[in-house]
């Protein structure tokens, strides 16, 4: 098969793979649809020790069934596989689990290639009216979803539901849009990139701003700087709550002594529950989280001048969709 190498820092490959081989409980998918995440660019910049070169990356993805007695159905794919057994995943918190894995780390290959085998009880059915491309942005929204969720739980009842997204990337707007389909209507995105901020204006129906000025009950850092950690601090109310997504660098950045005097409530977020996944998903075909076109379509073997254009900040949608049988 054809897959999409990441042979080094700031380095893609276009070329052979060999082909997966699906063991037992898992099924061949023929990838459709696979978007570039965050994590994929942090990997491709040399910041992740967890996904070494080479490697196949690519976790957010959307395909068919290739065999057994369910070929040909339509799937998005839960990339994070856990051990099912263990008080976390018992506990309905299976994104805990002390042995998860996720396709696009080792051991296991990612979705940027022609096929990726997942365990069957990881796939969602995509309805026929939904397109691959929008199925394969159910892994990014239910990051989001489940911060949101996480966040929102955390509110004193007696705090208005307004909230503040610090990056207006995908994970950034999916929060916008998790947060509206949960009741929360106020919702500001701060982004500097005035492209990116343009098109969320124009494109996406949310408010982008360049910086945000207003405190808010609930700050969501989408991005995870110091320096966005630092306003996250800053700009989170008296009581409030700050729920970090984002994992851009690892230090710096929150006022803990503001935090500790103003009762401010922390919360870090990794990926979703499979609960969350599949709510994410069923909210995504019901229509709740809007039209979901804000994606920007590419070949596969065109990657690695996609991971260029975000790299330099050419690129003004949220997110891109590599096409690998385009």
């Amino acid at each position: 098969m054809k897959a999409l190498v990441y042979t080094g820092v700031e380095a893609m490959e276009y070329r052979d793979a060999p082909d997966p081989q699906a063991s037992g409980g898992e099924v061949m998918i023929r990838v459709e649809s696979v978007g570039i995440c965050g994590s994929d660019m942090h990997a491709y910049l040399g910041h992740d020790d967890r996904r070494p070169a080479p490697l196949i990356l690519g976790h957010e993805a959307a395909g068919v069934i290739t065999e057994g007695p369910r070929a040909g159905e339509r799937v998005t794919i839960n990339p994070l596989v856990t051990c099912g057994a263990c008080p976390a995943c018992t506990s309905g918190r299976e994104n805990l689990c002390p042995t998860r894995q996720i396709i696009s780390m080792p051991p296991r290959e990612g979705a940027f290639a022609q096929y990726v085998t997942m365990p069957e009880t990881n796939l969602v059915t995509v309805p026929d009216a939904i397109s691959l491309d929008v199925a394969s942005l159910a892994e990014p929204l239910s990051v989001s979803w489940h911060s949101v969720r996480l966040g929102l739980a955390a509110l004193h009842p007696a705090d208005e539901r307004r909230a503040v997204v610090l990056g207006g990337g995908a994970i950034g707007l999916a929060a916008a849009l998790a947060l509206k389909a949960m009741g929360c209507s106020d919702v500001t995105i701060a982004e500097p990139n005035p492209v990116r901020r343009a098109y969320l204006n124009d494109r996406c129906g949310v408010m982008a701003v360049e910086k945000a000025h207003t405190a808010a009950p609930l700050v969501i850092d989408a991005v995870g700087f110091a320096a966005t950690r630092a306003t996250a601090s800053a700009l989170a109310t008296p009581g409030g709550v700050i729920v970090h997504i984002g994992l851009g660098e690892d230090t710096g950045g929150l006022d803990v002594r503001r935090m500790t005097l103003q009762e401010i409530t922390f919360i870090g977020t990794y990926t979703y529950t499979a609960q969350d996944f599949r709510d994410c998903a069923q909210a995504m075909f019901d229509g709740r989280l809007g039209p979901l076109d804000w994606a920007e379509n590419r070949a596969l073997s065109d990657g690695s001048a996609a991971f260029a254009d975000i790299r330099s900040g050419r690129t003004a949608a949220p997110k891109i969709i590599l096409k690998p049988h385009a």
